[in-house]
């Protein structure tokens, strides 16, 4: 972060209103994974939701546990019929031994990403907030993150939110630690919109 603040005014300047990010860590692991899936192209609290409507049918959040629900359970908890396929394709890739998820640690960024993006269902976004937030890797750059795009264009003063190229040129300047700009820019994003939550 102190890095960053002399590199960057805006970035420093970010720091000074909100104070240091939160480091929003995740354990590593099936059940992060799964809940990045269904925050995908939702809230965060429609997904949060969700989750804990599944923890309620289950006595523990496991592969098996999943794979031993069935359709109308998993849409009760509120997984759409997508999302449900993506939830028990992760699930058996991962009780048959054909996904190792935690093999991941030991990758780099880029191999770690092309594992997880094999995975149906997992996109770029997912796989950079899982490498970021669960493997807390410290130049990972989630391009296609719109919270993101929104908050560069407030801290930059950009005409417009600007595209997933240009949101990874922009951060450019940041590496090696982009992850470290992102957690900035979305405690930016976050403490201008819930001032009173």
């Amino acid at each position: 972060m102190r890095a960053l603040a002399e590199l960057d005014a805006d970035l420093r300047e970010v720091i000074a209103r909100h104070g240091p990010p939160p480091l929003w860590e995740r354990e590593p692991g099936f059940s992060t994974l799964l809940r990045i899936i269904l925050e995908q192209q939702v809230s965060l609290a429609s997904a949060r939701a969700t989750y804990e409507r599944l923890l309620t049918v289950v006595s523990s959040l496991t592969p098996a546990a999943v794979l031993a629900l069935d359709d109308a359970a998993l849409r009760t908890a509120g997984f759409s019929r997508q999302k449900a396929g993506y939830a028990r394709n992760l699930a058996r890739s991962l009780a048959g031994g054909t996904f190792d998820l935690a093999g991941l640690e030991s990758k780099s960024d880029d191999d770690a990403r092309l594992e997880l993006t094999r995975l149906r269902g997992v996109g770029t976004w997912s796989a950079d907030i899982y490498l970021l937030m669960a493997l807390r890797r410290s130049d990972v750059w989630p391009r296609s993150d719109l919270a993101l795009a929104t908050a560069a264009a407030e801290v930059k003063q950009l005409e417009r939110r600007p595209s997933p190229d240009e949101l990874e040129g922009l951060a450019s300047a940041w590496r090696p630690w982009r992850a470290v700009a992102a957690r900035i820019l979305w405690h930016h994003y976050l403490s201008t919109r819930h001032r009173h939550d």
